[in-house]
């Protein structure tokens, strides 16, 4: 691991596992770079290099207010220039979405794998005060009930499967990733829609979703697919209920990205 300064000084932890071209991997919620493991082994045996980290105010990366997505699109480009620059990047969920905004921010990213974003199109939105109302309970000392509120109102999680995961051994994980709902609830609340310049990015994008995922994920996928400019949609049948298959998914990368 080693640590990167963005452009506002904030530390972000890197980690690379292969050879290879470059493909920046940036995760959804609640996810570190640790969470994609796996996903890094398989690209670096279809013989790439695997690049991911922790996105702010995660595992062992810093954070710096305000919550802004700008500020995790140059955390991202600073990633991608550490990595020797003409990186892919690889965004899963929310990470895709920040992936896409990034790249319509004028990010120099050479292809765009884009894994079941969460795009509304301005329909059925979060409360579009999720993201104060989850701050103020980080603020105020309740992390465990900011993780909650987000799988709620944010992911939109059935109550028993809340239940089952605030008893399961890893909510003790989530807790201290409290922060990152913020940022993530303010980046699809700002992005429901893609804006003019994230549909027409100057590198190619190929939107990967699995078959058997929410109806929702699939419905985004195909829209996004039909309002990018030339981007390839790819159906992933190893990918079940929103996430990826490391094997399938490194595959689709390495057929493209040679």
């Amino acid at each position: 691991m080693m640590h990167i300064d963005s452009a506002d000084g904030t530390p972000i932890a890197v980690h690379e596992t292969g050879e290879g071209r470059a493909v920046v991997i940036v995760n959804g919620a609640f996810s570190t770079a640790r969470d994609a493991a796996e996903l890094a082994q398989s690209l670096a045996a279809n013989g790439l290099r695997a690049v991911t980290y922790d996105r702010r105010a995660r595992g062992d990366s810093g954070d710096t207010p305000p919550v802004d997505p700008r500020r995790e699109a140059e955390d991202l480009a600073a990633v991608a220039a550490a990595a020797g620059g003409g990186a892919a990047v690889l965004g899963h969920s929310s990470g895709a979405v920040l992936a896409l905004f990034a790249a319509g921010e004028g990010v120099e990213l050479d292809h765009l794998f884009l894994s079941e974003p969460p795009f509304h199109f301005g329909e059925g939105d979060p409360d579009p005060e999720l993201p104060a109302r989850l701050q103020r309970l980080v603020d105020e000392g309740r992390p465990a009930e900011a993780v909650v509120l987000f799988q709620r109102e944010g992911v939109g999680l059935p109550e028993d499967v809340i239940e089952q995961i605030r008893r399961s051994p890893m909510f003790d994980a989530l807790v201290p990733l409290a922060q990152s709902t913020v940022y993530d609830a303010v980046l699809t609340r700002e992005l429901s829609t893609p804006t003019a310049a994230m549909q027409a990015p100057r590198a190619p994008v190929t939107v990967l979703c699995g078959v058997q995922t929410f109806p929702f994920l699939r419905s985004a996928a195909e829209r996004l697919a039909r309002t990018v400019a030339g981007a390839e949609l790819v159906s992933v049948p190893e990918s079940v209920g929103h996430r990826p298959d490391a094997a399938a998914t490194a595959r689709v990368v390495a057929e493209r990205w040679r």
